[in-house]
């Protein structure tokens, strides 16, 4: 058994994650346009015609933005919570009705052979999720935009063999950037975005013996620096005491990652 997964952007300009195994394949999120979802779907040797649906985690723009066209173009179920659904109808068109699949907080549920686990996450939305997938004995964990560390988050994530998990900003580049008052209080607020820092204690939390891969996803363009992140987040790990640390990168903005293969 394996998983493949890559990402193929992060950040505020656009959010889309491939999931899957040698049957099923998901999208979670598809903030990009239709066209440049499946391009890189297409460099990354992904067949669609092997995709069982998009999971959406909220209804913000940068995680819509493809997934009406995407789900139109492949006949593909879209899943999202009821809050989800209520926010983000009006923008992502019309979907047929045997395609809009009502996920709720807590459950589980198997698409293809693929099992995917619904937790709540923290953040100015309707009703935000992460989500876990799991083949067999490997899972994949995914975190972004959320201000804190839910309950649900800390049952579902820790112990996966791949993490993905949000460090958003540097709080002092945040502080110190050109965002209205507004705005940087939203960002760092529990409704908002994990910093370095509190991304870095949360993989102390997380990691375990089992855990061989960690991306760091949606970092800001204007608040943060890749190889700050990575710093940052290894301190804190080292300061928690963790000798030895599993792979730890930064996902792309507008680029394609090379996949990874878990077996």
């Amino acid at each position: 058994m394996s998983i493949k997964f890559f990402t193929l952007a992060s950040g505020s300009s656009g959010n889309a994650v491939y999931v899957g195994s040698e049957k099923s394949g998901l999208l979670i999120d598809a903030g990009l346009t239709g066209k440049d979802i499946c391009e890189k779907l297409a460099q990354n040797k992904v067949n669609t015609e092997n995709l069982e649906g998009i999971l959406v985690t909220h209804e913000h723009r940068d995680h819509i933005k493809g997934v009406g066209v995407m789900s139109r173009k492949l006949d593909l179920p879209v899943f999202a919570t009821e809050g989800t659904w209520q926010g983000m109808k009006q923008s992502v068109g019309k979907i047929a009705e045997k395609n809009q699949k009502y996920l709720e907080v807590d459950n589980c549920l198997e698409i293809g052979d693929l099992k995917v686990e619904v937790a709540a996450t923290s953040h100015d939305a309707q009703e935000p999720v992460a989500f876990t997938i799991h083949q067999g004995e490997l899972s994949v964990g995914f975190a972004t935009d959320t201000g804190q560390i839910t309950r649900g988050l800390r049952k579902n994530i820790t112990g996966c063999t791949a993490l993905v998990l949000e460090a958003n900003h540097d709080p002092t580049m945040l502080r110190r950037g050109p965002y209205p008052a507004y705005l940087k209080k939203r960002i760092a607020s529990v409704m908002g975005h994990l910093s370095n820092q509190m991304s870095g204690e949360a993989l102390a939390e997380f990691i375990t013996g089992k855990t061989e891969q960690v991306t760091l996803a949606h970092l800001s363009e204007q608040n943060n620096i890749p190889s700050l992140a990575l710093e940052t987040v290894k301190q804190v790990l080292q300061e928690k005491g963790f000798d030895e640390l599993p792979e730890i990168k930064v996902a792309p903005r507008y680029k394609a990652s090379k996949a990874s293969n878990l077996a």
